[in-house]
């Protein structure tokens, strides 16, 4: 049986071991941290758990795929509800609720609450919006975001077909997003509401290509609430594994990926001095982890350094367990700035953004699940579990030893937060139990990115082809996770390592010395990989 170490359970490792192992593959995954999720970790602020990483859960058919490969259905492990409402926007108004708007999963309903919200031409350029996104997520599906060759457009326009370069023009991927929104929103709040899908990749509506509208798309066929949130889903996907038989070595930090004489990857080097042997490795790390030594020198030839420039946004983000009044708030909420273009043009420069978009996840406010419950069977109070996101530089690692805010900057960071929030009408109790993570917090958490959340900035008409793929330039060491290709976000770090796990599959099949063949006669046994999975 051939076998492979993958290092880190974010969601492109976690996917990558569920794959290998329902195919009979050994897999041994190595965690630094006593929980799976990666980024999609927990953190406990006044006695509440509260979700740290990423709370948005679309392209639902990557993770039912993933379960049905392994024999099992992800209802089995995790409760899963369709969202009603996709999010809440809003902006500054004479008086609460004049300037709020509400995207619903049915396309109709956001067609009806944008003409109410701005007019009879907005509403038709939302429908022209729609049908523009669909087809560009019908163009990219498969060839891009679930292929790999993706080096340079010319594979993408050869799967796509050489006479369809009408389609692929028609992704514009030369003109920036805000211009191209600016052909279908001339009302300036919506140009900048559906701009801020960009940052789902960590970039700027201002320079990223329009082909990134089609994230509009993803979320408009559908956002899903898990209870226990993304980090349920990752313990979700471990239990699958392990089940198909993948061996998890939490709380233990892989300190170097070893080759062999042939300068092949053969395994891992433990921080305890313990060797893991393995036919395969992949990395559920930044790549750039691997370009600057973190896993050892021998291994640091196997891709690219990423530039600093070339940076995604990092993100300050507070964990608030607070009394809110005022604004109604749903589960997904974004407060908008009054000048989207000085916002970006700040983090650019290095600083905080003066007044930042700040989007609110209300963990707690959600029709379809189950309130959350506080330990030890205390009664709930009044306040409830935020998650707040505020987009700041990838300048984490630019201060040396010391923090990239010191706390007089981390309490001008809040404060324009709350500027912002009670400008759109919400507001939030003073002295607010909080836990705040900033660009530093995340360069520790994930070595050698500075804090960028999502890998590669795509900027530009090309970046989307510069992202690392599964391969490196080093045999049987393979690349997974957001800061990888496809793209970040949670299905796109899952896909990543579905990629990784079929070239692993396909690198270990060239390599049997043999060829099975089919026995005449005899009895048929049943595939390991179809044995019944119990239900939680």
């Amino acid at each position: 049986m051939k076998s492979v170490v993958i290092i880190g359970a974010g969601m492109g490792g976690l996917a990558a071991a569920a794959r290998l192992s329902a195919r009979g593959i050994g897999v041994t995954l190595v965690e630094s941290r006593d929980e799976v999720g990666g980024k999609a970790a927990r953190v406990v602020v006044d006695g509440v758990e509260i979700d740290a990483g990423p709370t948005v859960f679309t392209m639902r058919d990557v993770f039912d795929s993933i379960f049905e490969d392994a024999g099992a259905r992800l209802e089995d492990f995790v409760s899963v509800k369709k969202a009603e409402v996709l999010a809440r926007h809003a902006w500054s108004g004479e008086e609460q609720g004049a300037d709020a708007l509400d995207l619903y999963a049915d396309p109709k309903r956001s067609i009806d609450a944008i003409g109410d919200f701005a007019g009879l031409e907005a509403a038709r350029g939302y429908a022209r919006f729609q049908a523009e996104t669909a087809r560009m997520y019908e163009i990219l599906n498969e060839p891009m975001m679930r292929g790999d060759n993706v080096s340079s457009p010319l594979p993408l326009l050869w799967r796509i077909g050489l006479t369809k370069f009408g389609d692929f023009a028609a992704m514009r991927p030369h003109k920036s997003m805000w211009k191209a929104l600016g052909e279908f929103f001339p009302d300036p709040r919506l140009q900048q509401l559906f701009g801020r899908y960009s940052t789902y990749c960590g970039s700027s509506p201002f320079a990223a290509p329009a082909t990134l509208m089609l994230i509009a798309h993803v979320e408009a066929m559908g956002v899903w609430l898990i209870e226990g949130g993304i980090n349920a889903l990752a313990i979700a996907l471990r239990r699958l594994a392990e089940v198909k038989g993948a061996d998890f070595r939490m709380g233990q930090r892989v300190t170097e990926i070893l080759l062999d004489d042939a300068g092949d990857a053969c395994g891992v080097r433990l921080d305890n001095g313990e060797v893991i042997r393995a036919d395969s490795v992949i990395c559920n790390a930044d790549p750039n982890a691997i370009a600057t030594g973190y896993f050892g020198q021998s291994a640091s030839r196997a891709v690219k350094p990423l530039p600093v420039s070339k940076r995604s946004l990092s993100a300050l983000v507070w964990y608030a367990h607070a009394e809110t009044g005022g604004f109604d708030l749903t589960h997904h909420n974004v407060f908008f700035s009054s000048d989207y273009a000085r916002e970006f043009d700040e983090i650019a420069s290095g600083r905080p953004p003066s007044e930042p978009t700040a989007y609110v996840c209300a963990l707690d406010r959600s029709a379809d699940l189950k309130a959350a419950t506080a330990p030890h069977g205390r009664a709930r109070n009044s306040r409830e579990r935020l998650q707040i996101i505020v987009n700041a530089p990838a300048n984490g690692d630019a201060h040396g030893d010391r923090l990239s805010y010191d706390p007089k900057e981390n309490d001008r960071c809040t404060h324009q937060m709350l500027r912002t929030l009670k400008r759109c009408g919400l507001t939030l109790e003073d002295e607010m139990p909080h836990a705040l993570a900033t660009p530093a917090t995340w360069e520790r958490l994930f070595p050698a990115t500075g804090g960028a959340l999502y890998g590669r900035a795509s900027h530009g008409s090309a970046a989307s082809f510069l992202r690392q793929g599964p391969r490196t330039r080093i045999r049987r060491l393979y690349c997974a996770g957001g800061a990888t290709h496809p793209s970040a976000g949670v299905p796109m770090a899952a896909l990543s390592g579905l990629l990784a796990a079929k070239k692993v599959e396909q690198d270990h099949a060239s390599m049997r010395t043999y060829h099975r063949a089919a026995t005449p006669g005899g009895i048929s046994t049943r595939s390991a990989t179809t044995e019944p999975t119990p239900s939680r």
